[in-house]
């Protein structure tokens, strides 16, 4: 690529979505500087799958250490970006890229939004997964489940808590409730098998009966939902606790009840219906209550965006162009939009769960990465070369220094890797060690340099 056409992007995160833009762009020719938040790059790949998917994960890690070494790639961890931050939205807009995209990510939490959810014992997924997976923050905070857990959703997620606390808190009892019924659980067939030896199948052929009439009433026939359920639980791992799973269906949190010590002792649930919805159903509320007894809670409900990044924002999302162009993918779909001029922001880009919290997994992201480098590739033929990268580097730099800001380039993560690598500390359920706090890793790599 000639000097001409080649530009430099920022990508604000380092997680499948952010990866994908950077390889797509990086393998154009363009120079591309990240901007990562963690330390380590790999976002949910690295901080949001069950540990045990350690062959997804190493696969993940050995494409995105390639990428990184590429000449024209650029690596800044340890580099928040929002209010009060190490930069802020319009610090990075004014570095003098081409182009800035945000793969920022889903990092607020959704408002659970029952009475009684800030009491000791109610957790959101995302907190828990990041526990189980050592993110700094959250890895080496007290997590205390109790012996019966009761977690609100029925996807994948669910099915990865779950499984981390059959098998490595080995609790008592876990139950999953769902707000409608079993034919509409969310989860993977393949997922569950992480969990099916642990099954409480006479309960959860109870929970069936419980609300047969309520099945038949849309049409669904129990008994064949029931098969069909049980049927998935085949290729069971291995069970290593005496934990019970079962499920409680139609049946929604209305009330988190405490004890005189503010620590969860129970939920007040609502017996539900279903009622038809074109081709689905939803779940609409009897005014029947019951106390469900637990003694912790964790929603898995999904993720909003965080507000206090900078960029344009409403209902959970940031603001992505409503004006459609036509082509595919749609650019409008990846252009960050400011509805108080009614006007897209030039060179402002999303992809991920930034552009859309929550919507899928790894390789939904990847692709979503995949399709913003298609729009951003669009958008820079239009363009005239801005800056050499080394200015733009030099400036990004000079911020940090007088921040005082820690950045971690790849050679400092190949050095923490290898400490990581050679520490004898307990690997638990994650199979390998990880430092769970950032001032351990950025300790160790001043350390290093000194």
């Amino acid at each position: 690529m000639s000097a001409t056409t080649s530009h430099v992007i920022i990508v604000a995160g380092a997680g499948p979505a952010g990866m994908a833009v950077a390889s797509s762009l990086a393998k154009a020719g363009h120079e591309v500087i990240i901007l990562n938040r963690d330390t380590k790059f790999g976002g949910l790949a690295e901080y949001g799958i069950f540990p045990s998917k350690l062959k997804l994960r190493g696969g993940l890690k050995k494409q995105y250490w390639e990428l990184l070494e590429r000449p024209n790639v650029h690596y800044f961890g340890n580099v928040s970006i929002g209010n009060g931050k190490d930069l802020t939205v319009e610090e990075v807009r004014n570095l003098g890229a081409s182009a800035v995209v945000f793969s920022i990510g889903a990092q607020g939490t959704k408002a659970i939004g029952v009475e009684g959810d800030s009491a000791k014992g109610v957790f959101h997924a995302k907190d828990v997964v990041y526990h189980f997976n050592r993110l700094p923050g959250f890895g080496d905070r007290p997590f205390d489940m109790g012996k019966h857990v009761g977690i609100i959703g029925a996807g994948d997620v669910m099915v990865d808590i779950s499984h981390w606390l059959i098998r490595y808190k080995k609790v008592e009892r876990v139950t999953a409730i769902v707000r409608r019924g079993p034919a509409e659980r969310k989860y993977n067939p393949k997922e569950i098998r992480a969990v099916c030896a642990n099954m409480d199948v006479d309960r959860i052929t109870n929970e069936v009966a419980r609300i047969k009439d309520r099945l038949s009433a849309v049409g669904q026939n129990a008994d064949d939902i029931l098969k069909g359920m049980t049927d998935e639980f085949t290729k069971c791992e291995p069970k290593v606790s005496e934990t019970k799973m079962g499920f409680k269906f139609l049946a929604s949190p209305k009330r988190i009840l405490v004890d005189g010590n503010n620590r969860v002792r129970g939920l007040e649930m609502e017996e539900n219906k279903l009622e038809p919805k074109g081709e689905d159903t939803v779940a609409v509320g009897l005014k029947q209550y019951y106390e469900f007894p637990c003694d912790a809670v964790i929603f898995a409900v999904g993720d909003k965006v965080d507000e206090t990044v900078g960029l344009p924002y409403k209902s959970g999302l940031f603001i992505t162009n409503p004006n459609k162009t036509g082509n595919d993918p749609d650019d409008a779909l990846f252009q960050a939009y400011d509805e108080t001029t009614g006007k897209v922001i030039d060179g402002v880009f999303l992809a991920g769960w930034a552009r859309k919290a929550s919507e899928g997994l790894v390789g939904i992201a990847k692709r979503d990465g995949d399709w913003c480098a298609e729009v951003v590739t669009r958008y820079l033929a239009t363009k005239l070369q801005c800056n050499h990268s080394k200015v733009v580097l030099d400036k990004l730099k000079t911020i940090l220094t007088d921040r005082k800001s820690h950045p971690v380039d790849v050679k400092n993560l190949r050095a923490l890797e290898a400490a990581e690598k050679a520490h004898k500390g307990a690997i638990d359920c994650i199979g390998e060690f990880k430092y769970a706090s950032n001032q351990e890793m950025i300790g160790l790599i001043e350390r290093g340099n000194a």
